[in-house]
């Protein structure tokens, strides 16, 4: 039986990404692995080429002076990217978990950083708002899905300097205008592709305005330049890439997922709020509908809710230890037959309580 995979990552990859992922292991040109081949072929060179233009594609930012860049290091390393390349003397950014907050420790090793709002009084539980961004800064950075706790961005504020924004774990899930963003980052492992690639989407013209020499390695520009190809890519992370890129295209492209995530999170969160045996942990305006974050009320039930998610084929849903509970992460590629089936066992255990 396959797993229902509710993993936060690495995540539920599609089916047939997988399929033909693996197929491409075996042979992927005349005879060659696709991890096998030169970098530096035409084949690759196509995929590369490929997946860059299908992300500026799904996301609307075609011809708009945007590049698409697949690059190393995880979205980790983008925290110290995005500092070296646009702070010059300071940049607000907004708190909103762990890794907004891992973010803003990276950031404060070269200038002077200001948290514009922060919940992590609140252990995260909340999108803040109705705070002011200053316009003297040199870019605004937020979070716009925060995995560990829950809880999503449903809007973003107005500002006049650039915004870049961490889009690893919601990145292709929703129409929004992606052109608000002068810069976005996102680990591959939740609607993209396998752990080992991040993208970087970047407008050129925010680009070269620091005073500080970058490292080769670290500058923006030099892997522009290089066509993403300065050193050596994840050859299997971005070929995977592309093919769950192709995967969303086929399916009618950011829209058409949209419907079935909001479809996927209103059945999830519609259990939570109605089983007495559960309770959730995000501020209801701010639920994700990426993940979902809820505990179980009562302790002694839980040997028994755990042997029957195991039974019912329920993988992956053990809440992070800074909240505890449960979590359900509901990446493009799952299935709305999946949610059904956790919410049939958490509607079963009721019954029985």
């Amino acid at each position: 039986m396959k797993l229902h995979n509710f993993s936060a990552g690495p995540c539920v990859l599609p089916k047939e990404v997988i399929t033909k992922a693996s197929e491409a292991l075996l042979d992927f040109d005349n005879g060659l692995s696709i991890i096998e081949i030169s970098h530096r072929s035409k084949p690759f060179v196509d995929v590369m080429e490929k997946a860059r233009a299908l992300a500026l594609e799904l996301l609307g930012l075609e011809g708009k002076g945007y590049k698409a860049l697949f690059l190393q290091g995880g979205a980790s390393t983008q925290f110290l990217m995005v500092a070296l390349n646009l702070l010059e003397k300071r940049a607000g950014y907004l708190n909103t978990g762990t890794w907004a907050d891992k973010a803003i420790k990276e950031a404060r090793i070269y200038d002077d950083i200001y948290e514009v709002a922060s919940s992590k009084q609140a252990n995260y539980n909340y999108i803040p708002k109705g705070y002011d961004i200053p316009s003297d800064y040199d870019y605004f950075h937020c979070t716009s899905n925060n995995t560990i706790f829950g809880t999503q961005m449903k809007s973003f504020p107005k500002t006049d300097i650039p915004m870049v924004c961490d889009m690893s774990s919601d990145i292709f899930s929703r129409v929004i205008d992606y052109s608000q963003f002068d810069l976005i980052y996102a680990g591959a492992q939740k609607n993209l592709g396998p752990a080992g690639t991040t993208l970087v989407i970047v407008k050129e013209d925010i680009l070269g305005k620091v005073s500080r020499k970058i490292p080769s390695m670290m500058d923006y520009k030099v892997h522009i330049d290089k066509s993403s190809m300065f050193n050596t890519p994840p050859v299997f992370a971005v070929y995977t890439s592309m093919l769950t890129l192709e995967w969303l295209k086929n399916l009618g492209g950011v829209k058409a997922i949209e419907e079935v995530n909001e479809m996927k999170a209103r059945i999830m969160y519609s259990e939570i709020d109605l089983n007495p045996l559960f309770k959730g942990f995000a501020a209801k305006e701010d639920r994700s509908n990426m993940n979902a974050t809820f505990t179980l009320l009562n302790d002694d039930l839980k040997e028994t809710f755990e042997a029957m998610c195991v039974e019912a084929g329920i993988s992956g849903i053990n809440g992070h230890r800074s909240v505890g509970g449960y979590r359900a992460s509901m990446y493009n590629a799952l299935s709305i037959d999946s949610v059904k089936a956790l919410v049939e066992v958490m509607s079963e255990l009721e019954s029985k309580a």
